[in-house]
């Protein structure tokens, strides 16, 4: 047991590495092709990676991409594409900062409520595609994209002056009201610049990520239904309610994603807060392979390479090759999973074969015997 164990954690492990190595050999020929030296670039990325700004820059960026990754891998867990993580952190973050910006009440209070806010809201918005789904048939994937332009919206609707935002006249900028400094989140400070105070509470989202779903009824069942529908619901779970319930518990999650933003850094939703992390949860998750280690694994590797691709800038080199890097890694990912996947099977049934070849040897001895 422990044997299978043990291989079985190295061909998990196999997979990201071989997309990473994949991603860095497809890069290398990119470069020698455009005439420049893939090896000198490598060791630049990684000098200035590894910085001591660098690495607080690195654990700043991961730590949105992780909750984002979480929350597109509890989807992915059901066979559920949760493309709209993007739109609902979004909108969850634009009226959790209506709300506390517009409460003066004791930090100990208005932060949990801000959280809060920004999950519910998440939630309400994931719902909808998961009613869609079971109701009317509807492709999650389909529902969640427009979903993203709808919450960009409601957002563009409501954040303007005299509504729930406020105009700064010199900078030029909408906004919604900053936040009091009661309500700012602690830093965890450095030589250089400060840790955001958001990094614990994605690292609890991870372990309570892990335990739901390997630790409890409700995780088996999900695991299930994302396995065999008609298996689920042959031993008595609702696959119907479980569609529901996961987008629910992806779009909470997804809420928590702009709340590092928010309550560390900016203290407010502008039109200069960051988009697109949910599309980078998406490769985050897959490289990941939905595991809560691995998804943090794959989310420091993403804020990693963009860190990187600042040194290469200084240097001569083209800022869009780290977009090449970070392609070429989603493309391998695909690729390397399956094959390591049929490896894995290939495998078993040699064993299971042999296994079966020594205990017809030992029958017929005994006959014989």
């Amino acid at each position: 047991m422990k044997k299978f164990d043990k291989d079985r954690a190295l061909l998990g492990l196999a997979a990201p590495v071989l997309a990473v190595l994949g991603g860095l050999i497809v890069t290398g020929l990119v470069l020698l092709a455009s005439g420049k030296e893939p090896f000198h670039a490598f060791h630049l990325m990684l000098t200035y990676g590894s910085k001591s700004d660098s690495q607080v820059y690195i654990l700043n960026k991961a730590t949105p991409y992780y909750l984002s990754g979480l929350a597109v891998a509890i989807g992915f867990r059901m066979n559920l594409f949760n493309i709209g993580v993007d739109g609902q952190y979004r909108l969850a973050a634009f009226f959790a900062a209506a709300v506390g910006g517009s409460m003066s009440i004791p930090g100990a209070i208005q932060i949990p409520v801000i959280i809060l806010t920004a999950m519910a809201v998440g939630a309400a918005w994931a719902a909808i595609a998961g009613v869609l789904k079971v109701t009317r048939g509807v492709s999650e994937v389909i529902s969640t994209i427009m979903l993203n332009s709808l919450a960009g919206i409601v957002i563009g609707y409501f954040l303007q002056d005299g509504r729930l935002g406020v105009t700064d006249k010199l900078a030029l900028t909408t906004s919604t009201k900053p936040l009091p400094s009661g309500s700012h989140l602690f830093n965890f400070a450095t030589q250089t610049d400060a840790v955001d105070g958001f990094i614990v509470f994605a690292g609890v989202a991870g372990l309570v990520y892990w335990f739901v779903l390997s630790r409890t009824r409700f995780g088996f069942d999900l695991r299930s239904v994302g396995r065999s529908e008609s298996a689920a619901q042959a031993g008595g779970v609702s696959v119907k309610k479980m569609i529901v319930i996961s987008m629910v518990l992806s779009g909470a999650m997804a809420g928590l994603v702009g709340m590092s933003t928010l309550l560390n850094e900016s203290y407010k939703y502008s039109t200069e807060f960051p988009t697109g992390i949910g599309f980078t949860g998406i490769a985050v998750a897959l490289l990941g392979r939905n595991n809560p280690i691995g998804i943090a694994v794959g989310a420091l590797l993403w804020a990693f390479l963009e860190r990187a691709s600042n040194g290469l800038e200084f240097e001569g080199y083209d800022k869009e090759i780290v977009g090449v890097i970070q392609g070429a890694i989603v493309l391998a990912v695909v690729i390397a999973y399956e094959v390591v996947r049929r490896y894995g099977l290939a495998r078993q049934q040699r064993q299971v074969g042999a296994e079966l070849a020594a205990a017809g040897s030992v029958q017929k001895q005994e006959v014989a015997a």
